[in-house]
């Protein structure tokens, strides 16, 4: 008996060794990269077979790819939590991220309705004021709505006198806004809400009994997958059942349809402009009496190639376009007659590039775009100009509000050196005072802005912004940021950039290329970036690296880029063309397989874009870039850090993760902890819209503790 006991003590001993030494064992840093399992798949694109090893991590529920994720994580926090000076760029990156933000106000009746984020909050807060210079009042606080600041206000609209408002939410950054509707006097919630309206467009009738608005259909309602499009435009009556609200627009037509609605100031014509990709829209208008009996509203544009927009004003429509006019023109026509053959030329294009316009005080305030600076100016309802409003410096407007009765308009502008500041400008007095202001801890007088144009590979000139320190020495050793974006009409403007300040508070340069496949000289220079000419795109991009070295800013020893989205894929495609030129990546949200991008989220909706692999031409073009298939075995690349977020709703996931695992196993520095190649994942977190400040800082944290490793900043 005794000799059972001791045995059963001696085993028990053995299993207590073996389990702490497994728990050790499994606690300890990873020696490596994860080595991803390879399971090839090939597909036959028109003759081309391609040959994808990682296609199994396409299923992220599935047990492998979650375990896959984790070890993912606990590689990138082995080599990223031992860096020097993280706790000193936490803190500073805490200050810098807790400077606030504020936008312009929106005028209903006699309230002003804007959006502010103090220091050390989350989320901004939307605020009231009843006079132009009220008290300020919460009316929606979604800091008070999760302990973790993961729930965000996408979006809002005011009743055209300011009695309700209705607001969208969104948890952990997935951006499946659920719309509310609240009562400003007394900040009380009505019964209705309305689930999936997600970036929502609402036009409240001028009564205020109802509104038009955009949703998209609940999940079994359409096939799988088909619940990502098909965004309609309904009718609600306040009040009533939400199930029960009329389907307006939308029904038959192309799922990939993107409609937005608009009506007009007397409440009779309600507009819907519907985005068909980026290079084409629709344009219809119907009488709202119309509208509800079920009539279909008529079409105004004529199917051209073109963008449109517009607004019903004084029973005149106001059509934005860039029909036959690259950098946009505006038409006006009879909302009651508005064939094409009888719209007339109200304002015609310009040098500047024409962002829209609106209504007040009896004048047209409209926002231009010229070198990737803003301009605003006046003109006539005649459309002859009047004066400009004059701007601070060269900078950005990023957001306005005005009201077709008032005699006042709010423009928000910053800059790489200005702070987030709200003007309210006169109409009748033609003068400007600061009406909100950021208070920022930077001395922005330490700092110069460049606007410099180099060649890119065809000779085209392309612009670029260069800010830095005063006092720099162009001797090839300057740690310097490049970063750029270039596609879907988008423009990169001169923008406080919060956190880049650290980066040049420690003699770091950041340059910010406006690569074609922008906005920022109209629609050609966007169609020069997309499609066919992607290329262009990239080259453009390496031509900014190779003239921050040509001019001796920096050096490739001493070159980072980084760059998100539709941004991350140019990283993609940089570091594979040229990764002699750069010495560390920061890609975040990207996408990286174009071969099979269309299959995952709302992708499709950037075929127009892009391209489709399904098509033969187009598998061509994106072939040639698509950065997943053109890791080269055995090459030396930068050090990367590939960033994702398992909520994001627009790009998904399976880039990054397919994209670490091809390189890990194939770069020549896959596996150097020198030089590492590292995949972020951050969890409740989407595309990056309504991301906390809280979750902003530790991933900042992380990107410019790599940085500041890799470049050798002090």
């Amino acid at each position: 008996m005794a000799g059972e006991v001791r045995f059963v003590l001696v085993v028990l001993s053995f299993l207590l060794f073996l389990s702490l030494h497994l728990s050790a064992a499994d606690s300890a840093a990873p020696t490596g990269p994860p080595k991803a399992k390879v399971e090839p798949v090939t597909d036959d694109y028109f003759g081309t077979k391609v040959v994808d090893n990682y296609r199994w991590l396409e299923n992220g529920d599935s047990p492998e790819s979650q375990e896959y994720a984790r070890q993912q994580l606990a590689y990138t926090r082995s080599i990223l939590d031992p860096l020097p000076s993280r706790d000193a760029i936490h803190q500073r990156l805490s200050e810098l991220l807790n400077i606030g933000t504020v936008n312009a106000p929106q005028i209903g009746g006699e309230y002003y309705f804007y959006t502010k984020r103090d220091g050390g909050q989350n989320q901004p807060v939307l605020y009231v004021r009843k006079g132009v210079h009220g008290e300020d009042r919460i009316l929606v606080d979604p800091n008070t709505l999760a302990a973790d600041g993961t729930v965000a206000l996408d979006w809002w609209y005011s009743t055209d006198d300011g009695k309700y408002v209705t607001y969208g939410t969104s948890h952990s950054g997935d951006e499946i806004s659920t719309l509310r509707i609240l009562e400003t006097a007394t900040g009380k919630l009505l019964p209705d809400t309305i689930e999936r309206a997600r970036a929502a467009s609402v036009a409240w009738r001028p009564d205020h009994s109802g509104f038009f608005y955009t949703k998209y259909p609940n999940r079994g309602d359409v096939a799988e997958g088909q619940e990502n499009y098909n965004r309609h435009v309904f009718y609600h009556k306040l009040g009533d059942d939400v199930s029960k609200d009329k389907l307006i627009f939308g029904a038959g037509r192309d799922p990939q349809d993107w409609p937005n609605v608009d009506i007009s100031e007397d409440g009779r014509w309600l507009s819907i402009a519907v985005e068909q990709g980026w290079t084409k829209s629709e344009l219809f208008v119907a009488s709202v009496a119309d509208a509800l009996q079920g009539t279909s509203p008529v079409k105004v544009t004529d199917g051209k190639n073109f963008l449109y927009s517009g607004s019903v004003y004084k029973g005149q429509l106001y059509i934005t376009t860039n029909e036959d006019a690259p950098r946009y023109r505006v038409f006006r026509v009879d909302a009651a007659n508005p064939a094409r053959a009888n719209w007339k030329e109200l304002i015609p294009q310009t040098e500047a590039v024409l962002q829209g316009i609106a209504f007040a005080g009896g004048k047209i305030f409209a926002q231009y775009e010229h070198d990737a600076s803003s301009e605003l100016k006046i003109l006539s309802l005649d459309g002859k100009p009047e004066r400009n409003i004059p701007l601070p410096t060269i900078g950005t407007v990023f957001s306005s509000g005005s009201k077709y009765d008032s005699h006042e308009i709010f423009y928000a502008f910053h800059s790489f050196t200005v702070p987030p500041t709200v003007y309210r400008y006169d109409v009748d007095t033609n003068k400007s005072e600061v009406w909100a202001q950021v208070k920022a801890d930077v001395n922005s007088s330490d700092y110069e802005v460049k606007q410099v144009f180099y060649p890119s590979k065809d000779g085209t000139k392309i612009p670029m912004f260069i800010v830095h320190k005063k006092g720099l020495k162009l001797d090839g050793t300057n740690p310097t940021l490049l970063t750029g974006y270039g596609g879907f009409n988008i423009s990169e403007t001169p923008a406080f950039s919060r956190g880049t300040y650290l980066w040049m508070e420690h003699g770091g340069v950041y340059a910010l290329a406006n690569l074609r496949g922008g906005a920022e000289y109209g629609e050609d220079w966007h169609r020069a970036g997309m499609l066919g000419n992607k290329q262009n795109v990239f080259d453009d991009f390496i031509a900014a690296g190779e003239y921050l070295v040509r001019e001796k800013y920096t050096s490739p020893a001493h070159l980072a880029i980084q760059g998100g989205s539709n941004g991350g894929l140019l990283m993609g495609a940089a570091l594979t063309q040229r990764p002699d030129l750069f010495k560390a990546v920061i890609c975040a949200v990207p996408l990286l397989d174009m071969l099979r991008f269309q299959n995952f989220l709302i992708a499709k909706l950037w075929v127009p874009e892009y391209g489709s692999s399904e098509h033969k031409e187009q598998f061509d073009w994106i072939y040639k870039y698509s950065p997943y298939q053109h890791v080269k075995p055995g090459a030396e690349y930068p050090a990367i850090m590939f960033m994702t977020a398992d909520s994001d709703t627009r790009v998904s996931p399976i880039h990054a993760k397919k994209m670490a695992a091809l390189m890990q196993a194939q770069a020549a520095n896959g596996a150097s902890k020198e030089r590492p190649i590292l995949l972020r994942i951050e969890p409740k977190a989407g595309h990056g819209a309504g991301k906390p400040v809280a979750k902003q800082i530790e991933e900042g944290t992380d990107v410019w503790s790599f940085l500041f490793w890799q470049l050798g900043v002090k």
